[in-house]
Parts: C-alpha cells; sequence; structure tokens
C-alpha cells in the first residue's frame, strides 16, 4: 500500500507502508527506529549509529553522516531513508531523493524532537511505541525542569563542541534547549555553532563551562589547558549524546540530568 507523508521540510513522500526496507543516516534517530521494535526492517546506517552496538555490529554502514556512499545505498534499494537537515549534507540528500522517499527531520527543541518521535511512528506504524517514549520523555523533563526551579539552579554555561577552533553550541540548536530546560544558561548568543576563543568565554564571565564528548572527544587534559585561560570557570566533561541525541536516548537522558543537576548545586 503506498501512503503519503510530509516531512520536517514541508517535502512530501509516498513510501510503501509499512516500510520493509529503511536506511537511516542519522545515529540518535537510527537508535530509536530500534527501540521502535524495527530490527528486522533497518537494512543500513552511518559508521556513526553506534546504539545499541550489537545492532550496529550486523548492519551494513553507508558511510559518514557527512559523506555517505551513495552507491551502496542505491543497491541496497531502500523503500525510506531517514535524514536530518543538519547532520546530512545536502547535495547527498538531494541525490538520493531522485530515486528514493527521503523522510527529512529538522529540530531544535524538546519539542520539536517529540514531534519527530512521534511522526516517525507514524512513518513506520509504531504509533503505540512512539507514543509511550513521548509519554515518558515528557514526564522526566518536566520534572527535571521543576526541579531545577526549586533548587534554584540558574547557572552562567558554555558548551563546547570542538577545539581548534573551539566551537561551542549557540543558541537555536537542540543542545541550548536542553541546557535552559536544566536551569542553565548558554552566555554564547550566536545561532548555531560559532567558533569562540578562551578570551572571549573569558570576557562572558560564564560559571561552567561543559566539554562535550562528541563530536571531539574533550577529556581531561583538556581541563587543564582551558582552566588556565579561564580561572574563574569551573570545567566539567559531559556526556555529548545526553545533550544532542533527540530520539530515544533522551529516556535515558532523564536519570543523567537529575545527577547532572545535583552535581552543578554545589559550584
Amino acid at each position: 500500500m503506498q501512503k503519503s507523508f510530509i516531512d520536517q521540510m514541508g517535502s512530501e513522500i509516498s513510501i510503501n507502508f509499512p516500510p520493509k526496507l529503511i536506511i537511516s543516516v542519522v545515529p540518535s534517530l537510527t537508535e530509536l527506529l530500534f527501540d521502535l521494535g524495527l530490527d528486522k526492517e533497518i537494512i543500513g546506517l552511518t559508521k556513526f549509529c553506534i546504539h545499541p552496538i550489537e545492532k550496529f555490529a550486523e548492519r551494513t554502514k553507508v558511510g559518514g553522516t557527512k559523506k555517505l556512499n551513495i552507491d551502496l545505498i542505491k543497491d541496497l534499494k531502500p523503500d525510506l531513508i531517514i535524514g536530518n537537515k543538519e547532520e546530512n549534507t545536502q547535495s547527498d540528500i538531494e541525490e538520493l531523493a531522485t530515486d528514493f522517499p527521503v523522510w527529512m527531520s529538522d529540530i531544535f527543541t524538546l519539542d520539536d524532537a517529540m514531534k519527530t518521535i512521534g511522526q516517525i511512528g507514524e512513518l513506520v506504524d509504531r504509533e503505540p511505541e512512539a507514543g509511550y517514549l513521548n509519554h515518558l520523555i515528557s514526564a522526566g523533563f518536566n520534572d527535571l525542569k521543576t526541579l531545577a526551579l526549586q533548587q534554584h539552579i540558574d547557572k552562567k554555561v558554555a558548551y563546547l563542541i570542538w577545539r581548534k577552533p573551539y566551537m561551542a553550541a549557540g543558541k537555536n540548536t537542540f543542545i541550548n534547549d536542553i541546557l535552559l530546560i536544566n536551569g542553565m544558561t548558554n552566555v554564547v548568543t550566536q545561532k548555531r555553532y560559532p567558533s569562540v576563543t578562551l578570551a572571549e568565554l573569558r570576557a562572558l564571565n560564564c560559571e561552567l563551562i561543559l566539554l562535550s564528548s562528541e563530536p571531539y572527544p574533550f577529556g581531561e587534559k583538556h581541563i587543564e589547558e582551558i582552566q588556565a585561560a579561564v580561572p574563574e570557570a569551573k570545567i566539567i566533561l559531559v556526556d555529548g549524546e545526553m545533550f544532542s541525541w533527540y530520539g530515544s536516548r533522551l529516556v535515558k537522558a532523564v536519570q543523567y540530568f537529575f545527577e547532572f543537576q545535583k552535581q552543578i548545586i554545589s559550584f
């Protein structure tokens, strides 16, 4: 049966419903698809779609999120490809869309993420499962928001995602929304992912500098380097997946942020 859907870019796609041959080129949405029970349907994923790891090992890798193996994807003949505006390269997506239905997401907030989970549930015939995930996410993050207010968490923070040059998550990002929910105000006011210098960070008087585990793998050795330039700030390593993966990982993120809030209260 053919069924039509509108993706988050406003494009209409028509798919064989329910889809039986799915390729996901977005790591957080690949994990979502597995958690929706689509073990048999997922035939391809990227080298960064590492969760769940046992499923990752069994699937065909179709390149990286920014550089897809177009020929391999064409050989797999999917009846649905799931992508994301920010994570995938526009030219790759446009080429694939000439031959296959490509459903694109575009996510900036927690509400956007929950809307995406619901839409993908509808797209792959897993609406009850998607609804249950959204119930857990909504309840958990509402509790986190309430807890942050009750505990008077009000921290000025910078969230670094890259080194050489340093890059931060700015406004109009999913990470920024997660910071706000947990009582943190982003001192980086530019949109998306601007480059910043350590001198600029010091001038912004941030109380916390969060070093993400991805896409750049910040480690303990980087804390000393940044601390020397911004001595007034507390610098901590954080799990980038919890701050930036917008699929079913959000269920696990709830407990992470309960613990995270406890950690930063004392700073």
